[in-house]
């Protein structure tokens, strides 16, 4: 994987990427070039057209990320890297309708943006059906040798097994830290030199997997490893680079004290969210009014009670704040108004409140909090305090979730669907907190352009 503002981007979707901007590149040429052919025109030099182009392929790009082209299910199967470029291309098609009318410099006419967009599905699909085995196999993947074979060394295996994985598991060496739960692994006492045995097994990364590390530690053997050139590895820097989530399991307080995030130098950054949080947020404001009252106005026609309603959420440091949404639930959702997990396909929802829930109307009043500084557009979702004081006294680090502002969308609604139980909260945390460490700019941008495959396949995760 390759780190990109403190997110890790595999080796394969950044080559596929390459790919796809230079073939979005040729489609553009390719849709000019055919148009001219067909009305008999003369063809004018590629410099006259680089905006157009690179217009072209960006906004399809764009649009690609956003629905899920390069995510692990679209990397493994042409099938489905197809559909889903089907649905890109619509969307980026819409969008540069919207940018060639705005930006004068911008020229494509409608037939030429047909058959640019029609060259670029082809060529697109083309290349995924040459690469399949190529992004899904090991060429790509990091060769990494394991130091340990317990428990935490075959969470690593599996991990290592499981679609879309970015590595692969070269060998276990077995520690004599405790139980052995890895078949096959060659214990230490066996291996004369180890750095020679991290060579003659090709590894690039080791990872320290031990069960217990007090008078356990390896020392000799680590800085023999290091001296190969390999990159070592803590067993929670590795699964919170490989699965984008912070494991609870393994984080002890001194990791997370001492490990590289909650950057200080995330002070101008936070800036820059919080003017982006107020243009946007009054826009959307403005925008959706119409949308905002017809939906309000279905919600009062079906079901007797207020079409809106406030309730207290938890905010940044704790802070309680009013949050005001359109109301998808019967009025008698809560008796006595104690706080229950809503769930999916709740029986308490009406069937405009399926409709809004499902498009995300009934989240755009929400856009006031936001103005208003309680809210981000992007950061972890915001719990009712009856719920928080819960998880508080039953997952560790849950309150660690509230260093950052509360958000409309978040790393865990992308990365994990539905949920409603202790268990879904404790999944969730992991992502908030990966969130909550890792909050760059470029990460608030890639959430907030897959929060569409989200919109449109609800039960899909898996933005890495």
């Amino acid at each position: 994987m390759i780190r990109v503002f403190k997110h890790y981007v595999p080796h394969a979707v950044l080559l596929l990427g390459f790919i796809d901007f230079v073939l979005l590149m040729v489609g553009a040429e390719a849709g000019w070039a055919l148009r001219l052919w067909q009305i008999g025109e003369l063809y004018a030099p590629v410099g006259e057209r680089v905006l157009t182009m690179v217009t072209f392929a960006v906004t399809m790009q764009l649009a690609m990320v956003s629905v899920g082209v390069y995510g692990p299910e679209a990397l493994l199967s042409v099938r489905f890297a197809s559909a889903r470029l089907v649905v890109a291309l619509g969307f980026g098609v819409l969008a540069l309708s919207t940018l060639i009318f705005l930006i004068p410099g911008i020229i494509f006419w409608r037939s030429s943006l047909l058959y640019a967009t029609l060259v670029s599905l082809l060529a697109l699909v083309g290349a995924r059906t040459l690469l399949r085995r190529t992004l899904g196999g090991e060429a790509l993947k990091r060769r990494v040798l394991v130091l340990g074979a317990g428990p935490r060394a075959a969470r690593l295996q599996r991990l290592s097994q499981r679609d879309g994985a970015t590595f692969v598991t070269v060998g276990f060496v077995a520690m004599n830290d405790g139980p052995e739960e890895v078949q096959g692994a060659i214990n230490r006492s066996d291996i004369p030199n180890l750095a020679r045995h991290i060579v003659h097994r090709g590894a690039a990364e080791v990872v320290l997997a031990l069960e217990e590390r007090r008078n356990a530690l390896p020392l000799e053997d680590l800085l023999r490893a290091k001296t190969t050139g390999v990159l070592i590895h803590e067993f929670s820097s590795f699964i919170e680079r490989e699965t984008g989530r912070v494991d609870l399991r393994s984080l002890n307080p001194s990791w997370l004290i001492f490990s590289d995030g909650f950057s200080s130098g995330r002070r101008v950054s936070s800036v820059a969210k919080r003017l982006f949080d107020v243009i946007v947020s009054l826009v959307l404001l403005v925008v959706t009014a119409p949308v905002v009252v017809l939906a309000a106005l279905a919600v009062k026609l079906e079901t007797k009670g207020p079409a809106f309603f406030r309730q207290r959420r938890v905010g940044i440091f704790g802070q309680p704040f009013e949050l005001i949404k359109i109301r998808s639930m019967r009025t008698d959702a809560e008796v006595g108004g104690k706080a229950v997990w809503a769930t999916k396909d709740d029986p308490r929802v009406t069937r405009v409140g399926n409709f809004i829930r499902k498009v995300r109307i009934d989240e755009l009043p929400q856009a006031w909090s936001v103005l208003k500084g309680e809210m981000s557009f992007v950061g972890p979702r915001p719990e009712r305090p009856q719920f928080v004081a819960d998880l508080e006294a039953r997952l560790p680090y849950y309150s660690e979730r509230h260093v950052v502002k509360p958000g409309i969308t978040g790393w865990a609604q992308i990365n994990y669907p539905y949920g409603a139980s202790v268990e879904d909260a404790r999944e969730k945390l992991e992502y908030d907190l990966y969130y909550a460490k890792n909050y760059t700019p470029f990460l608030d941008i890639l959430i907030l352009m897959q929060t569409l495959r989200v919109i449109l396949w609800p039960d899909t995760s898996g933005a890495r």
